[in-house]
């Protein structure tokens, strides 16, 4: 018998051997399915049911969820898919990634379930490519106006889209051999399949955006050159500095940071490389940050052949449901259950690193103690509690401290806020006339949910500097206060 979601492959009780050796085969395959049309259609009927809608509290884009929820009820598809994209350019990036905020915002979540509003949005999506609804939108004028994007994550991508369907010439830059930024080499094929980015990549290239990938702006062209070559520069670099973890022992062999190990992951599942030089295979992995990234971390080491996994937390637990102080429609934080870790895995909690182990240079354990709070609020590893964890790989996925590119405040002299973003006014603008920030590079790391909705406003921001006009969408203010998750 076959698990619905490919994971397992289990013998039944006729066929089973005397002695039974499970067999667990992952790929790197996406894990998350269609929903049954019969579920869908219930779950779309059910957005009607809540009087006022507060989902859009949850979400910066201000999707129009009721209404293409009751389109769906509706079985009127095509209509669903152009209210989906009247005001998120890639729904079928946030239908698979986004931790749908509206979700918590939906009124029914008051008392019962909320819509599963986030599985609607990821089947809309895929109906609207599958039904060839999906068409390049060409601009009715050219403008005599360049912009060049640096960065091709969700941001760049949507700034550049909303530009060149208004008629302006955008040219991405990207350092990497191809566009994406994370959503390419950041998320694993099982969350997010590259030839899902790729479709998306070959419409934006039918409706005129230009794409430039190798160039590493700051070494290859200079940000100076390149403010005098195009009339407006949008800095949507991303905020890729990790944070790093000080304690004895972080220069041992075997101690890594996320983003490198995810990154080689998927440069083998894409076939540019035959083996990856961080590879879990057999050996025992511990993974430092309780996030998506750190999720993601486990799904690959599962894939990969892990002998075993242990996810370890400084604070403590998550509840279950909803704390008082985080009421409806808030955000609030909960015990969280990915496909990564149905996988496989240990999570532990109130576990604070005090050191790491080694031997000759390389990493053989961690030494751990329990965490204790302080009056003050601080954490600290507990007198007393101290033990080793064997482990042969450890992965640091602690988030990330703001963007790594200093040439941006060398070359061009912007300025960078105490948080290492890029400082952008009201308007996305830096304090250099004509260069913008918007996505992770301006507001720090943040969900892809905003940077599409930050890549939209700047977008905005751009025509009107430019041109005057205001005819695009602004949906989210620089200021507007994020929605972050632990990654």
């Amino acid at each position: 018998m076959a698990d619905p979601r490919g994971f397992l492959k289990v013998t039944t009780r006729q066929d089973r051997p005397k002695r039974p050796v499970p067999v667990r085969i992952l790929d790197w395959k996406e894990v998350q399915v269609a929903q049954n049309s019969a579920v869908l259609k219930t779950q779309a009927s059910r957005c009607m049911d809540c009087g006022v809608p507060f989902c859009h509290v949850g979400c910066p884009l201000g999707n129009l969820i009721p209404e293409w929820n009751d389109l769906t009820w509706r079985e009127q598809t095509e209509k669903a898919v152009e209210r989906l994209h009247a005001t998120n350019n890639f729904p079928e990036f946030t239908g698979r990634v986004c931790p749908a905020p509206c979700e918590t915002s939906c009124v029914l979540g008051i008392n019962q379930p909320a819509v599963t509003i986030k599985q609607i949005e990821y089947t809309i999506a895929e109906q609207a490519f599958e039904g060839g609804y999906i068409e390049p939108i060409m601009p009715d004028r050219m403008l005599d106006k360049t912009v060049a994007v640096v960065g091709s994550g969700p941001a760049g991508l949507a700034a550049a889209q909303q530009l060149t369907q208004a008629g302006f010439t955008v040219a991405v830059f990207e350092r990497d051999d191809k566009i994406g930024g994370l959503l390419r080499y950041g998320i694993p094929d099982f969350k997010l399949e590259k030839d899902i980015v790729d479709r998306r990549i070959e419409v934006m290239k039918a409706e005129g955006t230009r794409f430039r990938t190798g160039v590493d702006i700051g070494k290859d062209i200079t940000w100076d050159d390149l403010k005098r070559r195009y009339d407006a520069v949008i800095v949507a670099t991303g905020a890729t500095a990790p944070r790093a973890l000080p304690i004895p022992g972080a220069d041992l062999e075997g101690v890594h940071y996320a983003m490198p190990y995810l990154t080689e992951a998927n440069r083998v599942v894409a076939g540019d490389l035959e083996e990856p030089t961080i590879n879990a295979a057999g050996k025992h992995v511990i993974v430092l940050g309780g996030g998506d990234t750190g999720s993601d971390c486990i799904g690959t080491a599962v894939r990969q052949g892990a002998a075993s996994i242990t996810t370890l937390a400084i604070g403590a637990q998550p509840p279950a449901d909803r704390a008082d102080h985080e009421p409806w429609p808030m955000f609030p934080k909960v015990f969280e259950v990915s496909s990564s870790h149905e996988e496989g895995g240990e999570r532990k909690y109130l576990a604070s690193t005090v050191e790491f182990m080694g031997e000759n240079g390389k990493l053989t354990g961690l030494k751990v103690a329990e965490t204790e709070y302080l009056p003050d609020g601080r954490r600290v590893p507990k007198a007393g509690t101290e033990h080793v964890i064997p482990a042969d790989l450890v992965f640091l996925a602690l988030g990330f401290t703001g963007q790594e590119n200093d040439n941006i405040t060398t070359q061009v002299g912007a300025d960078l806020d105490r948080r290492t973003n890029v400082a952008r006014d009201e308007n996305y603008m830096t304090n250099v006339p004509g260069v913008f920030s918007c996505g992770d590079a301006g507001r720090g790391q943040s969900l892809v949910v905003w940077a599409i909705a930050e890549g939209r406003a700047c977008a905005a921001a751009v025509e009107k500097h430019l041109t005057g006009s205001t005819e695009l969408p602004s949906p989210v203010a620089p200021s507007d206060r994020a929605i972050d998750l632990v990654l």
